[in-house]
């Protein structure tokens, strides 16, 4: 990306946001002056534009603030949400033609930038070379990492202690925040994942961790109780394989029985027979499952490829 010759008018002004302490930054364009071009006279800023529409956004943004936190203070964040019709001068005095785009600033100009997400090792290198020196993780990021490996192995427990002790470092990182919500989504304590997610931002209200602890809660309570008729319920789809409320019930008995894999099958099974079906309820609820287990876990990863090969067949 190449440098741009700036010149921004306007009054510095408050940020409208600044989850994570002042390292993390959502911001408009009245504060852009002071929260980017002064702020990088003293240390880097990364400038992250994005929209909500943005898919690639929703994976570059988690990282970009994972890898800010893990730096401890070595440079800040800031957000810019290209959709706010106030960023849009912004967004074409830089020449913004596609998103997510990262500029970095030092001494009040950008100096280096990418466009599109970037795996984790070469947004890393990135750093590294805007910052001039190695950064690691953070003890809340290694803790983070530890209660994600403990949710893909269904460890709820492991899950819950290493989240909350990320949120003992950091009060408001969404990540563990939302880790702390999926862990007792999985403990059964449903109460409390309401209590936790009262305590998101509203900056990380849309973050993924949270958006999938979120869609977890909501299967939760949709298949409460269901898990009890699963004999049943396999019994009447083997008996009527036409019988789609059968496989529909039997597949949220499945999610209540933390086998979403084998309900993903049963709700792909349905799409293939009728996917309109009661206003398409299988594919509704084969995107709640896919934003609780994440974008990156095999089941989703395998089971949005059937479903694209099905629909588009």
């Amino acid at each position: 990306m190449e440098p741009t010759s700036l010149n921004f008018g306007g009054t510095p002004a408050t940020a409208t946001a600044a989850p994570a302490g002042d390292l993390v930054k959502e911001i408009d364009i009245s504060s852009f002056m002071q929260d980017v071009v002064q702020a990088s006279m003293k240390q880097p800023v990364l400038v992250d534009f994005w929209a909500p529409w943005c898919g690639p956004c929703k994976q570059l943004g988690p990282a970009l603030e994972k890898a800010t936190l893990a730096a401890k203070g070595k440079f800040k964040l800031v957000k810019v949400n290209i959709d706010d019709p106030r960023n849009q001068p912004l967004a074409q005095q830089l020449r913004i033609q596609s998103i997510p785009a990262v500029y970095a600033f030092s001494k009040g100009q950008p100096v280096d930038g990418f466009v599109g997400a970037l795996p984790d090792s070469q947004l890393k290198k990135f750093i590294e070379q805007v910052v001039g020196e190695a950064v690691g993780d953070s003890e809340a990021v290694q803790l983070i990492e530890a209660g994600k490996a403990a949710l893909a192995a269904q460890d709820w427990a492991a899950a819950g202690e290493a989240f909350s002790g990320a949120l003992g470092e950091e009060a408001e990182n969404p990540a563990a925040l939302g880790g702390l919500a999926r862990a007792m989504v999985g403990l059964g304590e449903l109460e409390a994942v309401d209590e936790i997610l009262a305590q998101v931002p509203p900056a990380h209200e849309n973050h993924p961790d949270v958006a999938s602890a979120r869609s977890a809660l909501q299967l939760a309570r949709e298949s409460a109780g269901a898990s009890g008729e699963l004999a049943g319920l396999e019994a009447a789809v083997n008996a009527n394989p036409q019988d789609h409320q059968a496989r529909y019930d039997y597949a949220l008995a499945l999610v209540g029985d933390n086998r979403q894999g084998d309900a993903l099958d049963q709700l792909l099974e349905l799409v293939k027979r009728d996917r309109k079906w009661n206003e398409e309820a299988a594919r509704k609820q084969l995107v709640k499952i896919f934003e609780a287990l994440g974008p990156m876990d095999p089941l989703v990863v395998d089971a949005r490829r059937r479903l694209s090969s099905i629909l588009f067949a």
